[in-house]
């Protein structure tokens, strides 16, 4: 018949998840400091046993059988040996009973704090052993309870919280509601081990998509890349090695329902399937679907990109508060700046204006020269024509000019005609 004792054990390692030999473990070292403490000192060797069927513990004082005793604690010599066992012989191991008669009710005073303390140290150290496994995992949880903002998710017999910004916007929780979560670490901690779960971890998306599509289970399609906004978008690029696969068809599934399945799941966040593609260029014109890129611009070392778009694209490139944008930048790596491709063309027709008007200008100032010359080549031939007529009289009428003086003039004005 089993005892109350090992029935309680039996029960509390049930509740407890804790395997029978450590409780039993637990409560012989309690026993153990216990005795120490009262009876004993802390350098004795010290067992406890618990007959089978009893509830009763024998406390044993263990020493080693010598010739010569240099350390009473965990010694005794082969005269005093034989008092308890007639064959002792040096070099045995003498096990003493040393129980107390009221070590029952004291013992069990003693070691409370020490058997609780301890069983949760075990209890913690097989919580951590068992979910360090199964990190980076997509967990089916149940709602416990919801208080203010504080969801708290019964994990396997473990109530752990669902940290606000790890919950999807604007979803609502209630207790008894199924999800489920993704298991992003497990860290060990001075108060037990602390599990992070989350609803809006970009992983999240990515364990769904391969439980919902065989194909990325069996590895036929790759997810190279997801960015998102929990509760609200998603964008995923995926990749087939198989030319006879089409990634994105076996993502979407007959009549969308595999893709439809995990924005159900997902609280109704939008989810956009892109095909990968290994050229920057290429792959951020796809990133910025639906609206279509004209042109890029790459700065590959400064990981920005001038993506030129006509102006009824660019509505659609920027997305929603910035959000197509937003994922497209974080899918693809690069800072992406929407232009306009008319600022383009503007720039190259002010170019254009303006070396026609120099041109123009540089015609003119020709014209002009050439213009001014041919006056000023008018202007002396009218002069000289008009030189050439004077006679003497018309010299003598100048003050200064002598008749000899007019006369030569005269002469010199003939020689040139």
């Amino acid at each position: 018949m089993q005892s109350q004792f090992l029935a309680a054990i039996n029960q509390l390692c049930d509740e407890k998840n804790i395997s029978k030999e450590v409780v039993l473990e637990t409560i012989k070292a309690a026993l153990r400091a216990a005795y120490r403490k009262d009876y004993g000192n802390r350098d004795q060797n010290i067992e406890v046993e618990f007959k089978e069927g009893s509830d009763m513990a024998t406390i044993f004082l263990v020493k080693n059988v010598v010739k010569k005793v240099l350390d009473e604690n965990i010694e005794i010599s082969l005269k005093e040996a034989q008092k308890y066992k007639k064959d002792a012989q040096a070099g045995d191991v003498l096990k003493i009973d040393v129980t107390p008669v009221e070590y029952g009710r004291i013992a069990a005073q003693s070691a409370k704090q020490v058997i609780i303390q301890r069983l949760q140290e075990a209890e913690r150290e097989i919580m951590y052993e068992t979910f360090k496994n199964r990190e980076n995992e997509l967990l089916n949880v149940r709602v416990h309870r919801v208080e203010n903002q504080q969801v708290y998710i019964d994990l396997e017999k473990i109530i752990c919280v669902l940290p606000l910004d790890h919950q999807i916007p604007n979803e609502r929780y209630y207790s008894g509601q199924r999800l489920k979560i993704y298991l992003d670490k497990v860290i060990k901690t001075t108060k037990g081990p602390q599990l992070l779960i989350s609803r809006s971890h970009p992983n999240l998306v990515r364990k769904l998509l391969e439980l919902e599509i065989p194909e990325i289970k069996q590895g036929l399609v790759d997810i190279k890349v997801v960015a998102r906004e929990p509760g609200v978008r998603c964008k995923i690029a995926v990749h087939s090695s198989d030319p006879k696969i089409d990634p994105i068809g076996s993502c979407v599934g007959p009549k969308g329902v595999r893709i439809q399945n995990v924005m159900d799941e997902l609280n109704g966040e939008r989810i956009d399937i892109i095909q990968w593609q290994e050229k920057d260029e290429e792959f951020i014109k796809a990133a910025l679907s639906p609206a279509k890129v004209a042109q890029i611009v790459l700065d590959k070392e400064r990981r920005r990109a001038s993506v030129y778009v006509h102006t009824d694209q660019r509505p659609l490139a920027i997305g929603k508060n910035g959000q197509n944008v937003r994922l497209a930048s974080r899918l693809s790596a690069y800072e992406i700046d929407i232009l306009d491709i008319a600022e383009i063309k503007g720039g190259e027709q002010a170019q254009t204006a303006q070396k026609t008007q120099t041109v123009t200008n540089v015609k003119d100032l020709q014209s002009i020269t050439e213009e001014v010359v041919k006056k000023l080549e008018t202007a002396h031939l009218t002069l000289v024509e008009q030189i050439k007529g004077l006679k003497v009289k018309d010299f003598m009428q100048i003050e200064g000019i002598a008749e000899e003086e007019a006369q030569f003039l005269e002469n010199a004005l003939k020689d040139m005609k």
